[in-house]
């Protein structure tokens, strides 16, 4: 393989690592919804009482098929792969008997910039994580002047209006401010790739 072909793999495969640890011991203890794959899980768990991981792959299942259809093939592959590691390294993270949670503010911070990393990591490889970032990436592809990070803080706004009907006032109020602070990190880190300053 290739060092142009082995470096984005290698990026996804990072950036999955540190989504994966994030929803698995951040969010999913803090029950912080934010509108990506995992809150919509959450969110059907709790009206459907079916199991979490059951869910979360489901639904990863259906985006896949969305990445395909709008990204194309290559897209498609490197999704694929991000895909497989997140499923993995989630339900590998969520079943260890370990907790990472401090507070909720620490834990906010920490989940916000590892799932900004997760999210640059594979967007600047021309992946997805195979979240709600399929959805913005197929409005940008079509819409170049939308940008992702904007595209994806108003989709998981909309999933969180939904959410709004099982968890409460408080967690959507702690999702929506995540979405700002998160696809802020996200601008910043697909900004600065843009102008050669991250790999």
């Amino acid at each position: 393989m290739t060092k142009d072909k082995l470096v984005p793999l290698i990026k996804i495969v990072i950036g999955n690592i540190f989504m994966a640890f994030a929803y698995a011991k951040w969010m999913k203890p803090n029950q912080i919804i934010n509108g990506g794959v995992t809150s919509i899980a959450m969110i059907l768990a709790k009206v459907t009482s079916l199991p979490l991981l059951y869910l979360t792959n489901g639904v990863t299942v259906l985006l896949l098929a969305i990445c395909y259809l709008f990204l194309g093939k290559g897209n498609f592959l490197r999704s694929l792969v991000s895909s497989c590691c997140y499923m993995a390294l989630f339900s590998l993270f969520y079943s260890l008997p370990f907790e990472a949670t401090v507070n909720l503010p620490v834990d906010f911070l920490f989940a916000s910039l590892f799932i900004a990393i997760g999210y640059y990591c594979c967007i600047s490889s021309d992946a997805s994580t195979v979240g709600m970032d399929v959805i913005a990436l197929a409005i940008h592809k079509r819409r170049p002047e939308v940008k992702v990070a904007v595209a994806l803080r108003y989709i998981n706004l909309l999933v969180l209006g939904v959410g709004l009907l099982t968890y409460g006032w408080f967690a959507i109020t702690v999702g929506v401010v995540f979405s700002f602070v998160n696809s802020y990190m996200l601008n910043l880190c697909l900004s600065a790739h843009e102008k050669g300053i991250l790999v």
